[in-house]
């Protein structure tokens, strides 16, 4: 693989377990430092473009949102060579004009998990990456671009409440949302989007809709059959999303300002780094520290 090569992670959520346009798909286990990640990555081509997915809550729907490991998801992706991040996301709407069926490309996040791990950096090892504007523009245009060849109707430019779960939002917190100016609602992509950044891979989200939220007095509450149902319908649109993205995407991988964020984010010394640390990071700061070795 040379340094233009699109290798692309798919991270699939609810409802999205497997894509199966692959070709030549292999299924491989990719142990990292920070425990298991979610599932088997599944390693393909499409369109001549590489791709590696991996289910965000394990086959079957094994884990629940709080539980995900998601620095071994981020860091095996990593490992894999993937170069570029895409999440295929469920998400409540806290807007009357995205209702169900809609696919949103998001653009902001407000942030209010927290039971999670959210960064690779820590003591011995300090980093401060920006995340001003979490999500890659030039990939999310063509996410954009892959969903609306789909036959998806796609919204772009929204800011997803990411919350603990796994309970639904009471209503004084989904009215509390939408007060803040919040447009959908989710529990997976904090601190994903993140560690994403943290690990130099150029992040998109698709967020495809499957409720109101429990905001509408006219609407039922939010029930897991309701979401499966619209998720179900939703399916083969999502998966043909990436078929399109493959297809859409120049042959050559240009080079992104996010393959480096890196080179500005690192803070301690490196005479003061903890080696232990270091070898944690192998994987996330692979580049940066063979280019200070250098």
């Amino acid at each position: 693989m040379s340094d233009t090569d699109w290798v692309i992670g798919v991270v699939g959520g609810s409802g999205l377990y497997a894509i199966d346009a692959l070709e030549n798909a292999q299924s491989i286990r990719v142990d990292t430092p920070w425990g298991d990640a979610s599932d088997e990555l599944v390693l393909g081509e499409i369109a001549g473009k590489r791709f590696v997915f991996l289910p965000r809550h394990g086959k079957g729907h094994r884990i629940p949102p709080s539980e995900l490991n998601f620095r071994a998801n981020i860091d095996a992706l990593k490992r894999a060579g993937c170069t570029d991040m895409i999440s295929l996301s469920a998400v409540g709407s806290l807007r009357e004009d995205l209702p169900p069926g809609k696919f949103v490309i998001v653009d902001q996040f407000i942030d209010r998990t927290f039971a999670r791990e959210k960064s690779f950096f820590g003591t011995g090892l300090v980093a401060h990456v920006s995340v001003a504007d979490p999500v890659c523009p030039s990939l999310s245009d063509h996410a954009e671009a892959a969903a609306k060849a789909a036959g998806a109707d796609v919204h772009r430019g929204a800011t997803y409440l990411a919350m603990e779960g796994p309970q639904f939002s009471s209503r004084a917190e989904s009215e509390l949302y939408r007060h803040w100016g919040c447009d959908v609602i989710g529990m997976t992509a904090m601190p994903e989007a993140k560690l994403a950044r943290e690990a130099e891979l150029p992040y998109a989200l698709v967020a495809m809709v499957t409720d109101y939220d429990c905001w509408r007095d006219d609407t039922a509450d939010v029930e897991v059959h309701d979401i499966l149902a619209t998720l179900s319908a939703n399916a083969d649109k999502a998966a043909q999303t990436v078929v399109e993205l493959a297809k859409s995407l120049p042959d050559t991988r240009p080079a992104n300002p996010l393959d480096t964020v890196l080179d500005h984010a690192i803070i301690t010394a490196p005479d003061a780094m903890d080696p232990a640390m270091k070898a944690r990071l192998d994987a996330i700061g692979k580049r940066v520290f063979a280019e200070t070795a250098g």
